[in-house]
Order: structure tokens, then C-alpha cells, then sequence
């Protein structure tokens, strides 16, 4: 079907929800998304030439991405028809392709909008490509999946991804406003206004999503009506919002993008960042075992030996998670998490795993030394199983110099402690066996 029809009638508009109502019908009512609109912008200019290529655009819920697909195709003067993933089948598609063929000979271009086109399977999106190569139709796909895991690569390589932001509180404010003040499509006609509360409520939990905006804000306004009242207050905003999901998918990137911010503000030693990180993958509904595995991985491989009580703490709260389950659980896992972030840092023994791992890939299965090989059996001894191995308890300070490495690797040193924390003590205590180590030499 051809999206955005222009025939529809006042009565269907004005029955259509807000959001809709509002849906910038240009590039001159557009908000956001200023880096890639305006004077030598990429999608102006693409306007301004009607030289439309395929693109795939990407972002968050809300920030434009089928508004823009809209605007682009009128703007080119070209026809917009909508395919999707749920309704649509590939003899659906023919038909599009077959008044494609039809209107191009005539001069006119056909741009195919697929949204969320994730939800495609490999089989569905490889059906777009000769149309597109042929240039029969100009392919415009939205998503909020990154498209390098999503979109298969003919299809990428054959379209520009342009990545959309999500819409900052400003923004979202001057929809709100603008909604406001809107004679002919928006609320102006209830004569009512918000309150400054309110406003700053509504725009700081949109999720800078003006879809979530525009919903919310002609529900309170509905409210605010039946309660006989001038102005939208903060009670309204909130009753109409209620308590959204936070966006996070836990298979998704974002589930990959909050980990990581959280990982990282460990390892940069921020506390608050790394408690706001954690209560933004919990309050979205993340397993918490799932948090405190990661916490466990982190003590040993960020932490280390600078602070050998930080895995303690992290598999203490895995645990104490475990028994008690939420919401107490949260109490221990924020524990462990600032515990984790103001403890000392060394990844010296992760370095030295990898390290050793690495010559045991390339090197393989090296013989051991047979002064330290196991001889249960007298055969074994005669072969030397077990000769001139010296027994570090019997020396002093339990200190031997003593080959323990394969002889190929015997100058091998793959833990190099740091001086951070409880390993700059370690790092003293191997020096000092080293000394002792070559005077028992001489």
C-alpha cells in the first residue's frame, strides 16, 4: 500500500492520535538530527538535488527515521509504499515492483520504506537486491538494531546507513511546545498549557522518543480537560506516563552497550557511574546473576592481585544474591560494584594468562622437564623421572633456584606484577627471591 496517503480526509486526520497528527511534514518542521540536516548536510542535499540513493537508517525509537523516509520521497517527488516483515509477502512485493516498472517509465521513482527491517530473514532481505541494483526502486530501510548484525551485506553494501540520535530533552521540548501551540493539527484549540514541572518531567522521561512525548502529553491533556482545568499539571504527566520500560534489549545492542559502559566505569575507578550503569540494566530487567558473573570476571581480570579480597567480594555477592533474590539482592551486588571500583587495578595476571596461553597455541604439548616429572614406577626413576628435583620446603625460606619451565620457554616471564596495591608486595617478594635465588648461585 502507498504510505502516507494525501487523500485522507480531515475527519480520519483528526481522529488520528497526536503523534500522528504532528508528523513533521518537512524538512523545515523537523527537529533533530542536525548532523545530517541542513545546509550542506547529506539528506538536505539529497533532497534539494532528488537525487534519492538507498539508505538504511538507523537510531532509537522516535527520533525520525520513518518521518524523514516521508519527507524524502515527497520531497523527490517520488511514490512511498510501505513493505512489511508482518503483513507483506514476496507476491506483494511483485506488485510493487510491477507499478515500480511502470511509473519509472514514466519518470517517476519508487521508494520501497521497510521498516524495522531486522525483522527480515536473510531469504526475505535478499529478495530487495536486483530491484535495487537495477535502480527499479530506491530501498529505504529503518531500524534500531545495528545493521552491521541485522542487514546482510549485499544489501548494505549496496545502501548508506546513516545513524540517527536520539533526541535530546531540548528537542523533545520544542515538540512538546510546538504541539502546544499547534492551531490546525495540534492541542492549541483545548487552550491549555503545561506547567513548568510538568514539562521538565514529560521531556526528561521520553527516552528521547517524540512518539513517547506526543502519546503522553495529548493523554494528560485529556486529563487535564475532564478535571476542568487550564493547565497541564505534573500529577497529569505522571498518571499519563506511568512507568515505562526503560529501552533495553538483553539480545540487542544496547544489552552490549550498557555492560560495557558498566565494565568500563569499573576499570576507570567510578563508583557512580558504575552504580548508575548496574540500576539502568536491573531496573530494565536484566538477570542480576547475569551482572554479578560479569563482576566476578572483572575482579580477577581488572583487579587481580592488586586487591586479592575484590574476587572474594564479587563471588560473595553472587552468592548473597542468590539467597536473597530481589530487591535486597540489589544491596550487595552495589556493594561489590563501588568495592570493585575504588579497589586498586592490575591486569598483570590476565596479561600473564594470555601470554602463557599464547606459546601453549603456538609452541604445543613441550615435554616436561624430568626432574619434575612423577615417578610412580621404578622403571620411571631409571629413566630419570623425578632425579635432582629439589624440594622448596627444604631450603631457606622455601626459596630453590630451580628450572620449572619447559626448557624452550626457560626464559619465559609471563607475570610481571604491578606496583599497585597488595601486588606491589608481590612484586618486592619476587625480587627478593631472585636475589636469593643468585647468591645461592655463587
Amino acid at each position: 500500500m502507498d504510505l502516507f496517503e494525501s487523500d485522507q480526509s480531515k475527519e480520519q486526520s483528526a481522529r488520528a492520535p497526536l503523534a500522528e497528527r504532528m508528523r513533521p511534514r518537512n524538512l523545515d518542521e523537523f527537529v533533530g538530527q542536525k548532523h545530517l540536516l541542513g545546509p550542506g548536510r547529506i539528506l538536505t542535499e539529497m533532497a534539494d538535488s532528488g537525487q534519492l540513493r538507498s539508505l538504511v537508517l538507523w537510531g532509537p525509537p522516535g527520533s525520525g527515521k520513518t518521518t524523514l523516509a516521508q519527507i524524502l520521497a515527497s520531497k523527490t517527488g517520488a511514490r512511498c509504499v510501505h513493505f512489511s516483515a508482518v503483513t507483506s509477502s514476496v507476491k506483494d512485493l511483485k506488485k510493487i515492483i510491477d507499478e515500480a516498472e511502470r511509473l519509472g517509465r514514466a519518470g517517476k521513482n519508487t521508494v520501497l520504506f521497510v521498516d524495522e527491517i531486522h525483522h527480515f530473514n536473510k531469504s526475505q532481505q535478499d529478495n530487495f537486491l536486483p530491484y535495487v541494483e537495477r535502480g527499479t526502486l530506491v530501498l529505504i530501510g529503518a531500524t534500531t538494531e545495528n545493521p552491521s548484525f541485522e542487514v546482510i551485506s549485499p544489501l548494505l553494501s549496496r545502501a548508506q546507513v546513516l545513524v540517527l540520535k536520539t533526541l535530546s530533552t531540548e528537542e523533545i521540548g520544542a515538540i512538546v511546545d510546538r504541539a502546544l501551540e499547534d492551531n490546525e493539527r495540534g492541542l492549541a484549540n483545548m487552550h491549555l498549557k503545561i506547567s513548568p514541572e510538568g514539562r521538565d518531567f514529560l521531556v526528561e522521561h521520553s527516552q528521547g522518543d517524540c512518539r513517547i512525548a506526543l502519546n503522553t502529553l495529548e493523554t494528560a491533556s485529556a486529563l487535564a480537560h475532564r478535571a476542568e482545568v487550564s493547565e497541564i499539571g505534573l500529577t497529569h504527566v505522571q498518571e499519563a506516563l506511568q512507568l515505562r520500560p526503560l529501552r533495553y534489549d538483553k539480545t540487542g545492542e544496547e544489552h552490549y552497550n550498557v555492560i560495557s559502559a558498566f565494565i568500563k566505569s569499573l576499570r576507570g575507578s567510578d563508583p557512580d557511574a558504575a552504580l548508575y550503569w548496574m540500576m539502568r540494566m536491573i531496573e530494565a530487567g536484566e538477570d542480576p546473576l547475569f551482572i554479578a558473573r560479569r563482576m566476578v570476571i572483572f575482579a580477577a581480570e581488572d583487579i587481580g592481585n592488586a586487591d586479592p579480597g575484590a574476587l572474594q567480594v564479587a563471588v560473595a555477592a553472587k552468592d548473597a544474591f542468590h539467597f536473597i533474590g530481589l530487591p535486597e539482592g540489589r544491596i550487595p551486588l552495589a556493594q561489590a560494584a563501588t568495592y570493585l571500583a575504588t579497589a586498586p587495578k592490575s591486569n598483570a595476571s590476565y596479561l600473564a594468562m594470555l601470554a602463557a596461553t599464547q606459546d601453549v597455541e603456538q609452541r604445543g604439548a613441550l615435554p616436561v622437564p624430568l626432574h619434575l616429572r612423577n615417578a610412580p614406577t621404578g622403571l620411571m626413576k631409571k629413566l630419570g623421572y623425578g632425579k635432582d628435583y629439589q624440594y622448596a620446603h627444604n631450603f631457606p625460606d622455601h626459596v630453590v633456584k630451580q628450572q620449572h619451565l619447559p626448557e624452550e620457554l626457560k626464559t619465559r616471564k609471563y607475570y610481571v606484577p604491578s606496583d599497585s596495591g597488595y601486588e606491589k608486595q608481590i612484586k618486592e617478594r619476587l625480587e627478593l627471591w631472585q636475589r636469593k635465588k643468585h647468591t645461592s648461585e655463587s
